[in-house]
């Protein structure tokens, strides 16, 4: 989950809180420990992230931007239907990695109980792009109903990034290639 950013004191403060965070959950690690695993001065810290909400929000801002780019690549590469298959084999190798703790945006909505709270706000806005994506790739790939099959299609989504890594990962892979054959207008 750890990526590398520039070497100054916020991208280390990211490249820590991200690796925390997502291996022990956002509210079970302090400020303090990022700031001493981070190796910067706590004035630093502040000086980038006057709240750690606000750290909160720009990790999942960072693995917003990451899955987005990733996607715009895919794209340009492959024609819609295919790249929704992409999309969930991705999904699938992830969940079924030793790796894997779920999904950074599903961890910290349940972290956050309030819709209202600003760090469930970045969470809804990367779940409206996701639906969008596949709304749109859906339309493309020629599916009358695509707002309702983007719908189905979050909800396996949602499916995986909670439940691969509870259940056998081995029959993860076909079982999301076949719901997809079931859901997804034929190729």
């Amino acid at each position: 989950m750890e990526r590398r950013r520039e070497g100054s004191a916020r991208g280390r403060i990211l490249d820590t809180a991200t690796r925390l965070f997502y291996a022990e959950g956002v509210h079970a690690v302090g400020i303090d420990r990022i700031i001493a695993e981070a190796g910067v001065a706590k004035a630093t810290f502040y000086h980038h992230f006057p709240a750690k909400d606000e750290l909160v929000r720009a990790y999942l801002a960072a693995e917003y931007q990451r899955q987005r780019d990733a996607v715009e690549a895919l794209r340009a590469s492959v024609g819609p239907r295919a790249a929704l298959v992409r999309i969930f084999d991705y999904l699938g190798d992830t969940g079924a990695s030793a790796a894997f703790r779920g999904c950074p945006f599903t961890n910290a909505a349940a972290e956050y109980p309030d819709p209202a709270h600003p760090v469930r706000q970045t969470i809804a806005d990367f779940r409206r792009w996701t639906r969008g994506l596949f709304r749109d790739l859906l339309a493309a790939a020629g599916d009358p109903e695509a707002e309702r099959t983007a719908t189905i299609l979050m909800m396996i989504r949602d499916g995986i990034v909670v439940g691969s890594d509870l259940d056998d990962t081995e029959g993860l892979r076909p079982a999301i290639r076949e719901a997809l054959d079931r859901v997804l207008p034929p190729a």
